[in-house]
């Protein structure tokens, strides 16, 4: 939990941090959105900027991205509660993605380079997933269904 908040106080310094907080009467999520529906990561064009996506739905979730650099992709979907998730990004062509579904969840991805690749996906209560990629051509993926599972992945090249 202390690096979540290391993480989160990284993004308010760092001022083009896009950051959310819960949804509370969901009034723009019409039926048949696409909350719950695999992720698919596709590689921007070289020429593209940053691109930031949050989509939640339940209460008290929270949820920050923040990036600096070319051709970058962050992505958060929150369904359920209480839920935290963070994405740090600087370098060139970098995609992160986190998927939430559940109560009391928390997750980061912080990556740095070019050409690097994260995904967190949570389905479950009281997970925690922390993803750190420093370098290029990293690629890292972690899955958790079920309760209460603790998972940290760090790669540096």
């Amino acid at each position: 939990m202390a690096r979540l908040t290391t993480l989160l106080l990284c993004l308010t310094l760092l001022g083009q941090a896009a950051l959310a907080d819960d949804l509370m009467d969901n009034a723009d999520l019409g039926p048949g959105g696409d909350l719950g529906e695999p992720l698919s990561l596709q590689p921007l064009p070289a020429s593209t900027g940053q691109q930031a996506q949050i989509e939640q739905n339940g209460q008290a979730n929270r949820a920050a991205i923040g990036q600096d650099g070319q051709a970058l992709l962050g992505r958060i979907v929150q369904s359920g509660g209480a839920q935290e998730a963070y994405i740090l990004q600087q370098g060139n062509d970098l995609m992160a993605s986190i998927n939430q579904q559940g109560y009391g969840n928390s997750a980061s991805i912080a990556q740095s380079g070019s050409n690097n690749r994260a995904n967190i996906e949570q389905y479950g209560n009281s997970n925690s997933a922390s993803i750190k990629q420093d370098g290029t051509g990293l690629q890292s993926s972690v899955v958790q269904a079920g309760n209460g599972q603790r998972v940290q992945v760090n790669q540096y090249r």
